[in-house]
């Protein structure tokens, strides 16, 4: 459920600098383990950071810790559920739905997939839907579900739902306490390293899936459930854990504890900002959404570049999709040269996927950089040419590398 906008007067100020103290925390925390990993440090700290993980997100999505369980990345998560409904099932998707959370149902040939608009989802579902599938926010055009509709309609015809919060969670409120199953992926908006997933499932369907992933970590005492048997699983949503890549849930969590720090309100609320700030100096209408998607015609250039993908010419693009990240600057120099460009011209470009803002003048030199033969790059850009001196003595020439234009 999408709350009332926080008191701007009262929170954190957001901006490049609180993006750059996001990312810096997180790669500071990833170095500092990295590095004591490298000294041989035993993994069972890492137990520490995924418990404190699991309880800041189950804070963030309004569950508890018990319900909440961890993953790689959202399809396993989704196949685990699909894996369990019965035979002749029916599961009703939006039309364009990220792949993710349909084809594990559309895999199971003992499933009925139906795909609706997503307008009319809620009126669509009818007594012989098993489940509802489906993003808060849609990934290709950042249009916002109805949940609220849908969670009555679901309950009227006792069908559970399936919520993907990938695009919504850290800018959008969501009480996932409402829904039977929510899925999360973490590289989007809870700016966290790939490699790290949640999914919360509601104690009244713990015992309806089967935890067929069941491993070590799924264990009720991890560390005493790794040889033989009887089996002796969690008695809540951990069951369904699988065994972590620890050091993508020490980015994870240092991530959560940052935008924690600023609260789910706070971030919806410059979220929306950020998002107004850019249609108003586009000259577009503001969607109240963090996701905003542009139609393309005629007048939108093809994608700059020659010949590509074995000689055919680049095509014109349907659509644009732009994402008003945390770290946008909002009323800064680049929204202050767009409001002086042709709307038009910012349409087309950010249609094309170009940049939208006039490219600023080139000042001073551009730098000199070792590089291998026939590749460019930019300084501090880890390719091998700036990997150490030794690596850049095997290369004969230097390449001018292109300044920012």
């Amino acid at each position: 459920m999408v709350g009332a906008p926080a008191d701007l007067s009262a929170r954190p100020a957001l901006g490049p600098r609180r993006h750059r103290e996001a990312v810096a925390a997180t790669r500071e925390a990833m170095t500092e383990v990295l590095g004591r990993w490298g000294r041989v440090t035993a993994a069972p700290e890492f137990d520490a950071v995924i418990a404190h993980a699991r309880a800041t997100y189950a804070e963030f999505v309004g569950v508890t810790a018990a319900d909440v369980a961890i993953g790689h990345q959202v399809s396993p998560l989704v196949a685990l559920i699909a894996a369990f409904l019965p035979p002749g099932a029916e599961v009703l998707v939006p039309d364009g739905e990220f792949i993710s959370v349909t084809f594990p149902f559309a895999v199971q040939p003992e499933l009925r997939v139906r795909q609706v608009p997503l307008a009319d989802l809620a009126d669509q579902i009818t007594g012989d839907t098993s489940l509802v599938a489906l993003a808060a926010v849609q990934s290709a055009g950042g249009q916002v579900a109805d949940l609220d509709a849908l969670e009555l309609a679901a309950a009227r015809h006792d069908a559970d739902i399936l919520l993907d919060l990938t695009q919504a969670t850290g800018w959008l409120p969501v009480d996932a306490s409402r829904f039977a199953y929510t899925v999360c992926g973490t590289y989007k908006w809870l700016l966290s390293p790939r490699g790290t997933a949640f999914l919360t499932v509601r104690g009244d369907r713990l015992e309806a899936i089967l935890p067929a992933q069941a491993n070590w970590y799924a264990g009720a005492q991890p560390w005493d459930s790794i040889y033989g048997l009887p089996l002796r699983l969690a008695p809540d949503a951990r069951r369904f854990d699988v065994s972590p890549g620890w050091f993508s849930w020490v980015g994870t969590a240092a991530s959560l504890d940052f935008l924690a720090g600023i609260g789910a309100e706070a971030l919806h609320a410059h979220a929306i900002e950020v998002e107004a700030a850019f249609a108003d100096a586009a000259g577009l209408a503001a969607v109240g959404r963090a996701i905003v998607s542009l139609d393309a015609d005629e007048q939108t250039p093809r994608t700059p570049g020659p010949r590509r993908h074995h000689g055919k010419r680049a095509r014109r693009p349907t659509a644009a999709r732009l994402p008003c990240q945390q770290h946008d600057r909002g009323g800064g120099r680049r929204r202050r040269a767009a409001t002086r460009a042709r709307p038009a011209l910012i349409r087309s470009r950010r249609a094309a996927g170009s940049p939208w803002w006039p490219r600023r003048a080139r000042r001073g030199p551009r730098p000199r950089q070792w590089c291998p033969r026939g590749r460019w790059g930019r300084p501090g850009s880890g390719i091998p040419g700036l990997a150490s001196a030794s690596a850049r003595s095997s290369y004969r020439r230097p390449l001018r590398v292109p300044g920012p234009r």
